[in-house]
């Protein structure tokens, strides 16, 4: 069984904007749902103000679309909507329609863990215009926060370095639905583990956890309680030490510490929930040293983010294991990537060429690119060095050169000898699933593979440098020449590319 049916009992078909529904009807009703479209699914800027973006959700997409169908209850539920003068909105043969569709789409994607740029597509979509359709919305949602918190999670194990760093977000994530998708996502961008013992049942991922401040409070005396949980636990040891004084606390620790010690037993360590922690940790580190525990780890938590991380580590702090929550799991400074899914070629039957679409904006950022596009990586020494965008009907002979997506007067050229990958890799073909679905350990070690071939100055959380995205020379005259057409059509009152 895979996983998205073990948390959904219902199908999740429905689980879209009516809008596609009623455009989807629309193409039925009109013939126009046998075209062929393209569809590209990409974002627009780096979520955290950063200067990459790690891929995430392709597992949970590919588990959606093997088992995408329509139930009994789904078609009985749509035949019951009504429009605005109290009749069906969708006729009984359209819903007949659904009721034998088949996914039947070629699917390419970039595989998860892997870092991306903004307009490049993480998935690729070709196939009947009405499958495309319907598909929009549930892809994005699965991409856009899992994509979103896998960044989070890689920014966050950046500044910790080798440290691991524990999710804890379960309480205060957006729904059980967005806990688990977020403990899913935050191991794949580079957390060791989670709180959320039900992420940890149904992903396989490793669960960690002692106890609460509630714990300390049940008994009379500190050490009472953590020599009771000693006993109760005594493999499962990291004493949370500031319910009262917090050093204190850590001499009470070490005291029962010793005591696990005699009885073969090992303290895990402790963890700091509160207070100045650069300080508290260093005095922590200075008692436990000198009480023969230099191999305890100091946990610390407290509404920590990136950022943070790194200013501690800055300052000195003996901090070696992060419990972080609330900012990672909500993506508190940013709560939305923006992806969306746009058409960038369409056809009327598989004998005819493709007319390729540009979407049109006065906000350049908000032009499309078109065609049948790809993704490749050009490397320098095993560090990546740019991205371009190609249309795979066009393809790439040799060495290329390319236009800068953000400023067209600038170019790079990339030799024919040099080390590159295409990323997007095939997924489905006609509806067959022909691609990987790796585990979400070799997700997140991708991720973290991934970070190592982008040179520091990308990574950074300041002001990081730009990293080369360009469309490929034909490509941009492609889009060049479609975005003169389309003001030509405005200017004559027409309609869009």
């Amino acid at each position: 069984m895979d996983t998205l049916s073990r948390i959904y009992r219902e199908n999740l078909a429905l689980a879209t904007d009516l809008y596609q529904l009623t455009m989807s009807y629309g193409y039925w009703k009109t013939g126009a749902h046998t075209k062929e479209a393209v569809f590209n699914l990409f974002f627009r800027r780096h979520p955290f103000q950063g200067g990459y973006t790690v891929a995430c959700g392709l597992n949970h997409a590919i588990g959606f679309l093997r088992d995408f169908h329509f139930e009994e209850s789904d078609l009985d539920y749509l035949g019951g909507l009504t429009g605005n003068d109290g009749r069906p909105l969708f006729e009984e043969g359209f819903l007949a329609y659904l009721r034998e569709l088949e996914f039947s789409c070629d699917v390419d994607a970039i595989p998860e863990g892997t870092i991306v740029f903004p307009h490049e597509p993480l998935l690729r979509i070709k196939g009947p215009i009405i499958q495309c359709q319907i598909l929009e919305t549930t892809l994005l949602c699965m991409m856009n926060f899992q994509t979103l918190i896998a960044t989070k999670a890689s920014r966050i194990a950046s500044a910790a370095g080798e440290d691991p760093v524990l999710e804890f977000g379960l309480r205060r994530a957006q729904g059980l639905d967005g806990a688990l998708t977020a403990s899913y996502s935050a191991y794949v961008g580079g957390c060791a583990a989670t709180s959320n013992v039900l992420a940890g049942k149904i992903f396989g991922i490793p669960v960690k956890g002692t106890h609460a401040h509630s714990w300390i409070m049940s008994f009379d005396d500190e050490l009472e309680a953590f020599q009771q949980y000693a006993e109760a636990m005594p493999n499962n040891c990291v004493f949370l030490v500031d319910t009262y004084d917090t050093l204190e606390g850590v001499k009470k620790a070490i005291h029962v510490g010793i005591w696990l010690r005699e009885r073969g037993h090992k303290m895990v360590g402790i963890r700091l929930d509160s207070g100045d922690l650069a300080r508290l940790s260093i005095a922590a580190r200075q008692l436990l040293d000198e009480a023969g525990f230099s191999d305890a780890a100091i946990v610390a938590s407290n509404d920590l983010n990136e950022k943070l991380v790194a200013e501690l580590k800055e300052q000195g702090c003996k901090i070696n294991v992060w419990g972080i929550g609330t900012k990672l799991v909500t993506a508190h400074d940013q709560p939305a990537l923006g992806g969306v899914y746009k058409l960038s070629a369409i056809r009327t039957s598989p004998e005819e060429p493709w007319r390729h679409r540009v979407k049109l904006s006065e906000q350049a950022i908000k032009v499309s690119n078109p065609g049948i596009q790809q993704v490749r990586r050009y490397f320098r020494d095993g560090v990546a060095v740019g991205d371009v965008l190609y249309d795979e009907e066009q393809g790439i002979d040799g060495g290329v050169e390319a236009v800068d997506q953000a400023d067209a007067e600038s170019r790079e050229r990339f030799g024919e000898a040099m080390e590159c990958e295409d990323l997007l890799k095939p997924v489905f073909r006609q509806g067959e699933f022909v691609g990987e679905a790796p585990s979400v350990e070799v997700s997140r070690e991708r991720a973290i593979a991934q970070r190592k071939q982008f040179d520091a100055s990308v990574r950074r959380f300041e002001d990081p440098a730009g990293y080369f995205v360009g469309l490929e020379e034909s490509l941009f005259a492609m889009k060049r020449r479609l975005i003169a057409e389309a003001s030509v059509q405005k200017a004559e009152g027409g309609g869009d590319a």
